[in-house]
């Protein structure tokens, strides 16, 4: 008789709609995967956002760092976690929009993920080696053309934003300038000031120290509007190409299956901690605009930049591993 009342208890439970078992969502720790090594943007806005979110749900939340492939081994990873909402990840443009078009994955974005909400965009920032004669994109543009083929741009890998932003800025202005690919952002950087390589576009945090001490010339930021903390610095708009408009972007995903009334409760504490003065003011230090939208039009984002990329992989002609 025990084991038919727990059998019958267990299978009450299995019955219990969503929004009942939600009720008692959290009751034990929430795992945040972050697909980048700590230290990094990602890693920073997920631990400044997990941090109050725990507070507001009452329970700890982990952070989980899995580095590895431009984000995509994270990311496959809470897609292949139980739909429960206790694994989810904050993840990158190049990990949703640009990987899944350059390379074979594990997952379909737009299928094996639940979007919960966009976390924070951050301006990649087209700088040049200070040995370069060119201090404005108009200067750049016509020495590209002046010497085709003989200018290279950095990236931090191939696939990642900044290739595909080189990518597009030779599509946009009709120049052919090399891509020189680097193991992550630091060498690419090193490589810059050590005037190896000419032009990189980077997150905006990561180069504005060397900005800030002249070591790098800033020449257009890809974002609408200027940049609080490099207001010198226009929009790729105001130098002549509004097309050439290229932000990096943070998105908390859940695995596809996850209960819709876990997905809100996960939603509304994500946003109400990017609501948060503190939040704020300690990502805006990163660079970081926080967004907080609904489920439903972070996934439409999620597919307009598949779109866009995917085209811009096409018009490049880039060979894919796919």
């Amino acid at each position: 008789m025990r084991i038919l009342g727990a059998l019958a208890t267990g299978l009450s439970l299995l019955l219990l709609p969503a929004s009942a078992l939600a009720q008692n969502f959290p009751d034990h720790p929430v795992r945040l995967i972050v697909p980048f090594p700590a230290g990094g943007p990602n890693d920073i806005i997920a631990r400044v956002i997990g941090q109050r979110m725990a507070e507001l749900l009452k329970q700890p939340v982990l952070i989980d760092n899995r580095g590895g492939q431009g984000g995509v081994l994270g990311t496959d990873a809470v897609a292949k976690a139980k739909p429960d909402g206790y694994t989810i990840a904050i993840s990158s443009a190049g990990a949703l929009a640009i990987s899944p078009s350059m390379e074979k994955v594990a997952y379909d974005p737009l299928k094996d993920l639940q979007a919960i909400t966009l976390v924070a965009t951050i301006p990649e920032m087209l700088v040049v080696a200070t040995n370069v004669p060119a201090s404005n994109m108009n200067e750049l543009v016509a020495l590209a053309k002046a010497q085709p083929g003989k200018l290279n741009f950095a990236s931090s890998g191939p696939g990642s934003l900044p290739h595909l932003a080189g990518e597009l800025l030779k599509l946009t202005a009709k120049i052919d300038i090399v891509h020189v690919p680097y193991r992550g952002a630091a060498p690419a950087v090193n490589d810059m000031l050590g005037q190896q390589v000419q032009m990189v576009f980077l997150d905006l945090p990561i180069i504005l120290p060397q900005i800030e001490a002249g070591r790098l010339k800033p020449i257009a930021i890809g974002s609408a509007e200027r940049a609080p903390t490099a207001m010198a610095v226009p929009t790729t708009a105001e130098a002549g190409m509004p097309d050439l408009k290229i932000e990096n972007w943070y998105g908390m995903v859940a695995p596809a299956g996850t209960p819709a009334a876990i997905v809100a409760i996960l939603n509304k504490t994500a946003v109400e901690a990017m609501r948060d003065p503190q939040v704020k003011e300690k990502l805006a230090s990163q660079g970081a605009t926080l967004v907080g939208d609904t489920p439903e039009h972070f996934h439409d984002f999620i597919g307009s930049e598949i779109e866009k990329w995917a085209g811009v992989i096409k018009d490049a002609g880039l060979v894919t591993e796919k």
